[in-house]
């Protein structure tokens, strides 16, 4: 990207001004005496939020940093599950709802703090019951459901490591998945329901453990009538639960003991398995929710994402139990029965706080605003994305539409890898459509050049993360060499893998991964910029551009366009949007070929896979596609 075509990207941005109140009435209210404060004193700061949690044993020492390794809470014991339950049980909040569950026909089911930590604390001490012990691995493989998160807090509560994999991943996926981390255990359903239908999963595990000799036991949840026959090896989820003690010790963890395995949805090649430990991970969570967040107790939170992803462990299951949240899920999709279930679900359940992922938001912008219109959406006062940059035309359509030109939207920017949110503009602060935000507090972000060094405003590089923070990684799963690529790529910091753009007062805009980035004519063109400028056209929907090898520019840009509702494909619509482009971003940007298609290739999370796209164009292996939804 040339520094003018960045200046004309950063500077043409409308910025909208929460109301005051928002700020006042945050758990945060001041950002820059909050980063302040931080910068004078990190590990002052972390220890701060750290002692708002109860520990079994403190820390020796706060941080413990041998480059590019790293120790939190040295020495410190706690249980995550004790801050998640027992301390909500023990304090006034044990007949505060935990959990809204929400299925298909109106079924619903609700978990008190009381009643969720009888359940953990019964099927933990099933598993116990079958041979689980500290350390060892669980496989959770099941749908979005309470047993899930049952689950995966059972196994945190006597010190095993889950490793969830998304209930949508197929037998081959999930067989990676299981070998690679030894799981003794898989927990798994009968069936996911999704769109009306049922959708086997048991069936899948009996294959994905054919050639799995760690695992002893599957574990299954039998939703259906008449129940599934089980098998050798084979338990049913609450019958394994029958007569046994509700009660149930959480087991002492050191603060650096492995918590869970979550194999990201890589982009190429075996998905990475990311390893994170016990206390900096609750810290970070549980800070982020709260402060971030800013969850209080009269709020009704809903993210919609899957524990399967790191979204929801973070930000269904650990942080917001943690602060102790009413925490709404529900197994409907945004399109089913029809186009209006996410607000119908949002009015009636008084949603206060609603998380979701761009690509969810221009499914709803296709859609049409006449279905939000038709719901009271005014319970909610903060919105927020997740997954990949929200792109401005998408931005502006949530705040208008969803938000009513009145709910600050947290666009949050943080991986698998980070644990915790990392970069977003926190409540109150200006927001600027396109921009995630500036780093939050408590993390040292930056954007900078191939050696380093800080760009100035206005231009791009990659960005980086300059200091460890609580919930980063530690390693990854079987593989040190590629956690430790992570922070020898730019030496002395954490390289994110993604460029950015810096924009005026410290506002980041994300662009995308380092290597969604098209050299034409010797000038890089950033994906997320094409596919933002035609997604601001009025037609599109959605779109994702790849670049074609060319003899003379070196390459030029294919896009691949969804449509909204109501519009055809034509010549004449591929000329405006060209003309578009050209106008929006200039002409070394245009796109040589537009191609309109009904769907793209995705990711289970949601991420379009444009290296699908770029080898189906040019009649190439695609490599692993094990991620790529159906």
């Amino acid at each position: 990207m040339t520094e003018d075509f960045n200046v004309k990207l950063v500077e043409d941005v409308k910025t909208y001004t929460p109301d005051p109140q928002y700020r006042k009435n945050a758990w945060m209210g001041d950002y820059q005496k909050a980063y302040s404060d931080f910068q004078k004193d990190p590990d002052g700061f972390w220890e701060k939020m750290a002692k708002e949690l109860d520990w079994i044993k403190s820390w020796d020492k706060v941080k413990e940093w041998n480059y590019p390794y790293v120790r939190w809470f040295v020495n410190a014991k706690l249980n995550i599950t004790a801050n998640c339950l027992d301390r909500h049980v023990n304090d006034s909040r044990r007949n505060n709802v935990a959990l809204i569950w929400r299925g298909e026909e109106g079924r619903e089911r609700i978990f008190t703090y009381q009643k969720l930590l009888n359940q953990v604390a019964k099927f933990a001490n099933g598993l116990k019951k079958i041979g689980v012990k500290k350390g060892d691995c669980v496989c959770i493989y099941m749908p979005l459901v309470p047993e899930q998160i049952i689950a995966m807090l059972a196994c945190a509560r006597i010190g095993a490591v889950h490793s969830v994999v998304f209930g949508g991943f197929g037998a081959a996926a999930l067989n990676m998945r299981i070998q690679d981390a030894g799981a003794k255990v898989v927990i798994t359903a009968d069936i996911t329901i999704r769109r009306g239908k049922a959708i086997q999963l048991k069936g899948i595990v009996d294959d994905a453990i054919v050639n799995a000799p760690s695992v002893e036991h599957v574990v299954v949840l039998r939703r259906r009538e008449p129940m599934v026959d089980l098998h050798e090896k084979e338990l049913d989820f609450y019958e394994m639960m029958e007569g046994l003690s509700d009660e149930c010790p959480a087991e002492v963890m050191d603060a650096e003991d492995p918590f869970f395995i979550l194999y990201t949805s890589g982009s190429t090649g075996k998905p990475k398995g990311i390893v994170h430990t016990c206390g900096g991970y609750m810290v970070g969570t549980y800070y982020t929710s709260k402060y971030i967040f800013d969850i209080k107790d009269n709020d009704t939170y809903w993210c919609t994402a899957d524990p399967g992803w790191i979204t929801g462990h973070s930000y269904i299951v650990y942080g917001p139990l943690a602060v102790g949240a009413t925490v709404f899920i529900s197994e409907l999709t945004p399109d089913y029965p029809d186009a209006g279930s996410f607000w119908s679900l949002i009015e009636e359940q008084k949603i206060t706080i609603f998380y979701t992922a761009p690509t969810a938001i221009r499914m709803f912008m296709k859609m049409g605003e006449s279905w939000p219109n038709k719901y009271n959406l005014k319970s909610l006062r903060i919105i927020g994305s997740v997954g990949e940059p929200l792109n401005p035309e998408a931005f502006e359509w949530y705040y208008r539409v969803i938000g009513k030109s009145r709910t600050p939207i947290l666009d949050t920017w943080w991986q698998t890898e980070t644990g915790m949110h990392m970069i977003t503009t926190m409540i109150g602060e200006p927001m600027r459509p396109g921009f995630a935000g500036k780093p939050i507090p408590g993390v040292e972000a930056d954007v900078v050049d191939k050696d380093g060094n800080s760009v100035k405003p206005g231009t791009g590089g990659l960005l980086v993360v300059k200091s460890p923070w609580p919930s980063m990684m530690r390693t990854v799963y079987k593989d040190d060499e590629r956690y430790r690529k992570y922070w020898y790529t730019i030496n002395g910091m954490y390289a994110v893998g993604d460029l950015a753009v810096k924009g005026k007062d410290g506002y980041i805009m994300i662009l995308g991964r380092a290597d969604d980035i098209i050299i034409v004519a010797g000038h890089n063109i950033g994906t997320a910029e094409v596919e933002s400028a035609l997604v601001s056209h009025h037609a599109v929907a959605e779109a994702a551009v790849i670049g074609k090898p060319d003899t003379v520019k070196g390459n030029t840009i294919k896009a691949f366009v969804i449509l909204r509702v109501g519009n055809q494909p034509s010549d004449k619509l591929k000329q405006d949007l060209l003309h578009h482009v050209r106008a929006t971003l200039g002409p070394i940007a245009m796109p040589s070929e537009i191609e309109f298609v009904e769907k793209l290739p995705k990711t289970r999370s949601g991420k379009i896979m444009r290296r699908v796209l770029k080898a189906k164009e040019m009649g190439i292996d695609p490599g692993d596609i094990s991620t790529l939804e159906e």
